[in-house]
């Protein structure tokens, strides 16, 4: 509605569920007042910052479509779903599990993030990281509760950065980066629990025998990109890494 001031709102001090998208507001502070307040929603604004004050039952916010540049100053100790997609976010320093301690979905597509390294909220169990600019993954051993990791749409060339601390992670999509060999896919054995891995639109998945090579190196999988593994696939998978490892003895 064009709104660019809400100071009207510091009276109503229980308020609940406040949604106030599609505005021109560039200040938020006249909702410290709200202290019941549980979610919050604030998406198409002109914020250029995601500070605010401390709010004690804060669940859910969602800042999508400002112009937010940092994750500095969020310190809601509830909030347990964080967005920000479509922002100008350069980098994921900021965020303090000390802060956010129940912090579980942390939603950051369609940012400038060059790579994962300094994100201080390691109790995720969802992170969404498509559509940024990503070439390193750095930092991830920390997130040993992290069960999907969406990186679709990013620069990543190598696998380097997944680790066996990672042993609740079940989803992966991988859509759209360049991962060129079947060596960097092997990597991803560190990930135990992973049974679903998206990789298609990478160089790697024009090679013939694309599937069988991903299943005979990752054969806990259960889909593969949009497909279920088929048990006649998942047999001359296992038949091919038995060939190869016979090859290597």
């Amino acid at each position: 509605r064009g709104l660019t001031d809400i100071s009207l709102l510091e009276r109503f001090i229980h308020l609940r569920f406040v949604d106030l998208s599609k505005n021109k507001l560039q200040d938020l502070s006249p909702l410290s007042n709200l202290t019941q307040l549980l979610w919050l929603k604030v998406d198409g604004n002109l914020l250029t910052s995601a500070s605010m004050q401390e709010l004690p039952y804060l669940q859910v916010i969602s800042f999508d479509r400002n112009h937010i540049k940092d994750l500095e100053g969020i310190t809601h100790p509830l909030l347990a779903t964080l967005s920000l997609k479509e922002n100008k976010i350069h980098t994921v320093l900021g965020l303090s599990h000390d802060q956010l301690s129940s912090l579980q979905v942390l939603e950051l597509r369609g940012n400038k993030i060059k790579t994962t390294a300094g994100l201080g909220v390691s109790k995720l169990k969802k992170l969404y990281l498509a559509q940024n600019t990503i070439f390193s993954l750095e930092g991830l051993e920390e997130f040993e509760e992290l069960e999907t990791l969406h990186l679709r749409d990013n620069k990543l060339e190598a696998l380097d950065g997944f680790s066996g601390s990672m042993k609740c992670l079940q989803y992966l999509n991988l859509r759209s980066n360049g991962i060129r060999s079947f060596q960097e896919v092997e990597k991803l054995q560190v990930l135990r629990m992973l049974q679903t891995l998206v990789l298609m639109d990478n160089p790697c998945a024009e090679e013939p025998d694309y599937r069988l090579e991903i299943l005979s190196r990752l054969p806990q999988l259960q889909r593969l990109d949009k497909e279920l593994i088929g048990e006649d696939e998942r047999e001359e998978a296992e038949q091919i890494r038995r060939t190869r490892l016979g090859k290597g003895k």
